[in-house]
């Protein structure tokens, strides 16, 4: 992927100090010989077709293409190709014609977030763990001016590349990397996303502080997370895995995460929407087979995880820093 446009934007912004290190950086986390698929993923993405596009769709889905562009055998081609960088667990995508029909229903999540945020026009965006994109999509559909994701699993950057090789120039990039390899005190971005990430944080008050740094001042902080019912001084600390999951380590009430924003220096904190996340919007598809939310709950009291904890809830919280 060309990376000439990310750079000269970032020496607009006058971000030299990143700009300095990112090429290195990006040279380390592509490298073959640092995952041992990362090789034939380039190599899928790479013998990716491309075809005329005749409609493209990023403020109501992410739509490229119209299935009348290409032929029945193309299309088949196409699926193909695709199937072999997943499984493809955020989206849907539509691709002239065809459904990626994801693990994860990612347009909800952003029909709850959307009309809380303040309006993305021009604003520099930042999605920290975005997965492979699909929200950078949609934040570029709403007017942004140049968005960064980062995401240190690289089939995620190889999937985010396959649909960007179909779109075409945008300015918008998935770098193979976490919030923690950003420089530190960067101010760079009007708006800021960090969402199904801080319960993955060991520290999380580190995280908000991370996202904080990285927001211009008077910049708007956007964090959805899982959170559970309490007052101020709820916070489930998971003894084990949590609904199959072993990297969850802090998840706070309502109220609690608002006391960790104060603490991190936020303000003007509102909480958006709360959200009992359903088998409709997280479940196995053909494209992500193997199994998913219904598999990790109680099947007797579907209100529990398979580990006897409260089963899954998410927060949308808006903030802004000084």
């Amino acid at each position: 992927m060309d990376y000439q446009a990310l750079y000269q934007f970032l020496r607009q912004e006058g971000a030299d100090y990143w700009l300095k290190q990112l090429p290195d950086q990006l040279d380390y986390a592509l490298d073959n010989a640092r995952h041992g698929n990362l090789a034939q993923w380039k190599h899928t993405v790479e013998q990716l077709p491309t075809f005329p596009v005749s409609y493209k769709n990023i403020v109501d889905s992410v739509t490229i293409g119209r299935m009348e562009d290409i032929s029945e055998s193309q299309q088949g081609q196409l699926k193909q190709q695709l199937q072999k960088i997943g499984p493809w667990r955020k989206g849907p995508y539509f691709l002239y014609g065809l459904h990626v029909d994801t693990e994860w229903r990612s347009d909800w999540k952003w029909q709850r977030v959307l009309p809380h945020i303040t309006n993305l026009k021009n604003r520099r965006v930042l999605d920290v763990g975005c997965g492979n994109g699909y929200h950078c999509w949609r934040m570029l559909g709403e007017g942004a001016r140049f968005v960064i994701g980062v995401d240190p699993y690289l089939l995620n950057v190889m999937q985010f590349q396959a649909i960007a090789k179909l779109y075409g120039t945008a300015p918008l990039y998935v770098l193979p990397m976490g919030l923690e390899q950003l420089p530190t005190g960067l101010e760079l971005f009007d708006t800021v996303f960090s969402m199904g990430v801080l319960y993955h944080r060991r520290s999380p008050i580190d995280h908000l502080l991370k996202l904080k740094a990285c927001l211009r001042p008077g910049g708007e902080l956007v964090l959805e997370t899982l959170v559970i019912n309490g007052d101020e001084n709820t916070v489930l600390v998971p003894p084990g895995r949590y609904a199959n999951m072993r990297n969850v380590w802090f998840i706070p009430s309502c109220a609690a995460l608002e006391v960790w924003l104060k603490r991190s220096g936020f303000h003007d904190i509102k909480l958006c929407d709360v959200n009992k996340t359903s088998f409709e919007e997280q479940r196995s598809t053909d494209w992500m087979p193997s199994y998913s939310l219904k598999n990790f709950l109680d099947p007797k009291n579907t209100h529990l995880t398979l580990e006897g904890l409260p089963a899954p809830v998410r927060a949308i919280f808006t903030a802004r820093r000084d």
